[in-house]
């Protein structure tokens, strides 16, 4: 949160246009499919669900994939694992991202994802969470390449849309060799490769090494999308250049900042928007939310968005503790209108 508010204070600064168009606003295509720029958002657990996703698309990002849903819940029949599933207007493209370890659920799901209407379905290999680990899925399935790729093919041969696998450079700095990776699971038919180049001991300390990502890159003919530390629209078109990657996926730096998604994509300037302008986008954000998760779970879940959104943002440090403290989301709104009005 230091990190978000001090950016915030920071002067903004247009990155220099070269001859040609804007790279992060070239499409790409991933399959058959056409993303129409190169801006991903993340796939956040716990976030991701799709009204936030509905609100990434409509501010420009061009691929939006879910939260993790579990592959297991999915052949269970959870309803909360089901209600993930659910797709909303002005998504697509949109990815649904599954967590497992054992190719034939994960192969079920697959097919599940597919006739839920996803674009594509996302593999993850990066969830450094060691709950998931101990199952065998996340960035565990890093260790075990040879399973890892059998999870991969049961899921490209179980549906006919793309493949894709959200990965790390391993589990600890050095271990292995995460081109390796990427040319096991392009060869078992993944169409796409996102590689965070932190390891999962790692978690999202240090620095993201993108030479990393580069040497990814070159080692697969199908499209990589790179992952960690991207800020703004300057850092994204480094690290394309730097990399030759197909895209940028764009995860802390929206959080409260949707605005970012846009402005990365049409070579902008981080944007400042004013305080009015952010209180009305978080109030029709809280609302949807409450449409889609009632007003108990929302009010939990919304509580760390209004730090988010409202840190750094002239909105008095009080009043923000307090929006986080409000016991329910009625009281939260109405703190938020007031705020609203003398903005």
């Amino acid at each position: 949160m230091r990190a978000l508010v001090a950016a915030r204070a920071r002067e903004p600064v247009p990155p220099p246009h070269g001859d040609g168009p804007w790279p992060l606003a070239q499409p790409f295509r991933v399959g058959s499919l056409e993303m129409p720029n190169r801006v991903v958002q993340a796939p956040l657990a716990g976030i991701g669900n799709r009204v936030f996703r509905q609100q990434a698309r409509r501010h420009g990002a061009g691929l939006v994939v879910s939260e993790m849903v579990a592959a297991h819940g999915i052949r269970h029949g959870n309803r909360r694992t089901r209600q993930m599933l659910e797709l909303g207007q002005g998504e697509s493209p949109v990815a649904i991202q599954v967590f497992g370890g054992d190719p034939d659920v994960m192969a079920e799901a697959a097919r599940v994802v597919q006739d839920a209407g996803a674009d594509m379905v996302d593999i993850n290999m990066g969830c450094p969470v060691p709950k998931i680990m101990k199952t065998g899925a996340g960035a565990s399935l890093l260790a075990d390449p040879e399973r890892g790729a059998a999870v991969v093919r049961a899921m490209a041969d179980a549906v006919d849309i793309p493949v894709t696998v959200k990965m790390r450079r391993g589990l600890v700095p050095g271990d292995m060799d995460p081109a390796e990776n990427a040319r096991r699971f392009e060869a078992a038919g993944a169409a796409m490769i996102t590689i965070h180049p932190r390891a999962a001991a790692d978690e999202y300390s240090g620095t993201a090494d993108h030479s990393i990502s580069a040497r990814v890159v070159k080692a697969v003919e199908i499209p990589v999308v790179i992952s960690g530390d991207v800020m703004d629209a300057a850092g994204a078109r480094d690290a394309l250049e730097m990399t030759g990657a197909a895209g940028v996926m764009i995860g802390r730096a929206a959080l409260g900042n949707p605005w970012v998604l846009g402005a990365i994509a049409r070579g902008e300037a981080d944007p400042r928007p004013d305080p009015a302008m952010v209180l009305d986008e978080l109030i029709a954000f809280c609302e949807d939310i409450a449409d889609l998760l009632g007003p108990d779970r929302s009010c939990h879940y919304l509580r760390k968005f209004h730090a988010w959104y409202l840190q750094g943002r002239d909105v008095p440090a009080d009043e923000v503790q307090a929006l986080m403290e409000d016991p329910t989301l009625d009281d939260a709104l109405d703190r938020l209108r007031t705020i609203r009005a003398a903005a």
